[in-house]
């Protein structure tokens, strides 16, 4: 295969990976379905699973291709340190550990480490497991950098999407609470949604969850 046949072949695999992604309609859809294309377009990759690393709380795996990855994922592993500083993290047999530990237990050999997310905080982590040595070169790291350049942007989308849906049902709830408290009190719109808003303060309850109390007590 020519220089150039390879490029289109790689550009045509991450454009209908681009579709897969923007195609989810929850964070948890785009996270299974990014691992599950790591396995498949990333060369040297035979699992893959998403972290996230808090400072404070340590290691959680959000998505894997499969149980091992469980295993695989321990926070204690070095070079997830390293990925406070930088964005990618490749780590071979015998290198850091790597033949030690929870990877040598469950077979693995090399780990590619990418950075979808940060924060100061926190984390969210890629990583590609493979049970050769050395899997992961120059090339790898390429398609897995331009692979999770696309996960990112899929994943803020329909975070961003889900964010909104989320906000337009807590103004719907809120605005049949405020009409349920109106016709209740006998009041105006702004005396029910004041009276809402105090009602919440003293019970320490979010507005949007006593909306759906008020709501669901008129349905019942």
């Amino acid at each position: 295969m020519t220089r150039l046949s390879a490029g289109l072949e790689l550009a045509e695999a991450l454009t209908d990976a681009a579709r897969q992604l923007h195609g989810t309609t929850t964070p948890q859809d785009t996270l299974r379905t990014a691992v599950r294309l790591t396995v498949d377009l990333l060369p040297g990759a035979d699992h893959a699973g998403v972290s996230e690393i808090d400072r404070g709380e340590g290691l959680r795996t959000l998505a894997w291709s499969d149980d091992l990855v469980r295993d695989a994922a321990s926070p204690e592993l070095p070079h997830r340190e390293r990925l406070w500083a930088s964005p990618v993290v490749r780590v071979a047999a015998g290198d850091n550990g790597l033949g030690e530990g929870p990877l040598a237990g469950v077979g693995v050999r090399s780990v590619l480490s990418l950075r979808l997310r940060a924060d100061k905080r926190r984390l969210t982590v890629l990583t590609a497991y493979s049970r050769d040595p050395y899997a992961f070169d120059e090339s790898a790291t390429r398609v897995g950098r331009l692979l999770t350049a696309h996960v990112g942007l899929a994943l803020n989308s329909v975070t961003v999407r889900e964010q909104l849906t989320e906000a337009m049902h807590t103004r719907d709830l809120i605005g049949q609470a405020t009409g349920i408290l109106m016709e209740r009190l006998d009041i105006d719109a702004v005396a029910a949604f004041e009276s809402l808003v105090r009602a919440s303060q003293r019970e320490n309850v979010k507005l949007r969850d006593l909306a759906r109390r008020i709501v669901a007590s008129t349905d019942n």
